[in-house]
């Protein structure tokens, strides 16, 4: 049997069959009613107000959480959903992470009943959108200075302080905001229709423009006591959500550069040179080479940290490993990818140069390529390199 170029290792095989299932409905989705339109969102900056029902509708949103109108799908399930998505773009895997991942997460691990009860059912069913507020102007990296403060008052709280790129900030109707308060940085159920919540579109972007990043700013807001997660102090929190993220970041950096591997393939059969398909030519068939290489790695990669988190056996520097490492694989496809296209390849009736633009915006949020390899040298030594 001839092997698939599209699958070169039969990676899917190791799938299960609910997980197959899962990559079957959410692709024909994604291809249906996301890939055609695509284009457009991106270079309108914009993106439409009815994807969060649709894709609550689907199941997508909180997917691998439990109760409160979530699927309760396993991690790999979650990472192969990922992977769909972000074959079309970044941003729509981002939207989903961002609500599920980090936002619902956050509640899920760390709110009160209350909040479950009140924000989980109706972000499942992408009714409400959260977004999640951790990084600051001059915080990313080092989260642990961030200037945003919440001070006691009575029985309230008040927040002060701001919070940047902050995807689906301006969509949202709930933020998690992290801030410094007198017993360590602590976390927040915040509706952003509150008295003193701010949040301004970032524009200009060249990357991610399929997806709405802020701009948040709290000017003397008030919250009720309650507002607060009760049991969780310092980075703990955060870092426990970011992990969330970061797992349906390697899972989506393998859809990304399968689209891209899968469009210089076919290009290369069509496009014709010299007489010749451009897939004859021994330089193009080793770009191919590579790519598909690179492409399958990245997906052995996160199947295997799937299992990992499955089991309760997966470590933060584990999750490191995949993102690190299959979102630089996956840029390198990207840029690949755009070489064969040629000139075709820096327009928008091509995805190559779009992925390309969202992935220098991935290899950076959710930790950059820097704290990474730190995370993975120290799993390795023993030894920090950063506080």
């Amino acid at each position: 049997m001839p092997v698939d170029p599209h699958d070169f290792l039969e990676v899917d095989s190791l799938l299960a069959t609910e997980e197959r299932d899962i990559r079957d409905t959410v692709r024909a989705f994604a291809q249906a009613e996301l890939a055609p339109y695509v284009a457009d969102w991106y270079e309108q900056g914009t993106l439409p107000d009815d994807l969060g029902p649709k894709l609550g509708k689907l199941g997508l949103l909180g997917m691998h959480l439990d109760g409160y109108g979530c699927a309760g799908l396993s991690a790999t399930a979650y990472g192969v959903a990922c992977r769909e998505l972000e074959a079309v773009d970044s941003g729509l895997r981002s939207f989903v992470s961002v609500q599920g991942s980090l936002a619902m997460y956050a509640i899920h691990r760390w709110g009160t009943d209350a909040h479950k009860d009140e924000w989980l059912p109706r972000m499942a069913g992408g009714e409400l959108l959260g977004c999640f507020g951790l990084t600051e102007p001059d915080a990313g990296s080092d989260p642990g200075s961030m200037r945003t403060r919440a001070r006691r008052d009575g029985d309230d709280w008040v927040l002060n302080g701001s919070k940047m790129w902050i995807t689906n900030g301006t969509l949202a109707a709930v933020a998690i905001v992290w801030a410094q308060t007198d017993e360590g940085i602590r976390g927040f159920v915040v509706p952003t229709d509150a008295k003193g919540f701010h949040a301004d579109k970032i524009q200009r972007k060249l990357s991610l423009r399929a997806s709405v990043t802020a701009e948040l700013s709290f000017d003397d807001l008030r919250l009720p006591g309650d507002a607060v997660f009760p049991e969780v102090r310092g980075l703990k929190g955060p870092l426990s959500c970011l992990n969330e993220a970061r797992y349906g970041i390697l899972w989506g950096a393998v859809g990304a550069a399968r689209a891209c591997y899968e469009e210089a393939l076919a290009y290369s059969l069509e496009r014709q040179q010299f007489g010749r398909p451009l897939a004859a030519f021994q330089l193009t068939q080793k770009k191919l080479a590579e790519m598909a290489i690179a492409v399958n790695n990245a997906s052995l990669a996160a199947v295997q940290i799937g299992r990992l988190k499955d089991a309760g056996r997966l470590d933060p520097a584990q999750v490191s490993y995949g993102k690190l490492g299959n979102v630089r694989a996956a840029i390198e496809v990207a840029r690949t990818a755009r070489t064969m296209l040629g000139g075709a390849g820096i327009t928008l009736d091509h995805s190559v140069m779009r992925h390309m633009n969202n992935l220098e915006t991935v290899l950076t949020y959710e930790g950059t390529e820097e704290m990474h390899t730190l995370s993975i040298g120290a799993a390795l030594t023993g030894e920090r390199a950063f506080r």
